[in-house]
Formats: structure tokens, sequence, C-alpha cells
């Protein structure tokens, strides 16, 4: 039993210097796609809104 936990300590080691740094990659990815997509939908909500009670002048 005690060697099993000291083989998990060591992959733990081994592994988290990879897994780390691809999860805060990713993390970072996925944050700045759902911010550029609340603020497209922001700048959609914006424009329509302002056309709409705004005339034209064609």
């Amino acid at each position: 039993m005690r060697k099993f936990r000291l083989y998990m300590i060591f992959q733990w080691v081994f592994f988290l210097p990879v897994i780390l740094p691809l999860c805060i990659a990713f993390g970072a990815l996925r944050g700045a796609a759902q911010m550029a997509e609340r603020v497209m939908e922001q700048i959609k909500a914006d424009v329509l809104s302002q056309s709409e009670t705004q005339p034209t002048m064609d």
C-alpha cells in the first residue's frame, strides 16, 4: 500500500508541470473567446437598438 502512494506522488510530481500550464493556457483562451463573444453580442445589441430608435437620413 505504501509503494502505491509513493508511485502516485511521483506521477503527480512528474505530470503536474505539464498539466498545469496547459490548463492555464486553455482556460485563458476559453475566457478570451467568451469575452469576445460577449463583446460582439453587446455591440450587436447597441447597434441594433440605436438604428431602431433613430431614423436614418436616406
